[in-house]
């Protein structure tokens, strides 16, 4: 039951976003216990974000939910993961990129909570 939701402040291509999906559906497993299966994306381009007072380079926010947890060194390889995507993808820098976790214990799908 994961979700990333993914902002920037430059277009996203609709081959890039495709390419973005696949590589999210696969490093989402750096997250034990978590698949694309079950892996809901959005995708927010020409967001308007503001980084360190300036807004002229390429910068991302990108907030990962989950249902339950996982530890530090996972959402750490999951961040890297990310930062790196962005950067080959959309020529982020990794110093232009926030990941935000939110863990949570209660999540709806099909009428009722897991």
């Amino acid at each position: 039951m994961p979700f990333i939701h993914t902002r920037v402040n430059r277009p996203i291509e609709k081959e890039t976003e495709q390419r973005l999906k696949k590589a999210y559906g696969e490093a989402i497993s750096l997250l034990p216990g978590k698949t694309e299966k079950w892996l809901m994306l959005q995708f927010e381009d020409n967001c308007r974000l503001w980084f360190q007072g300036q807004d002229d380079q390429a910068m991302a926010f990108v907030e990962v939910k989950v249902f339950g947890g996982a530890s530090a060194s996972a959402y750490d390889a999951l961040t890297g993961r990310i930062c790196t995507l962005l950067q080959e993808e959309m020529h982020i820098l990794p110093e232009n990129i926030y990941v935000k976790y939110e863990e949570t214990d209660h999540w709806g799908w099909n009428g009722s909570n897991f």
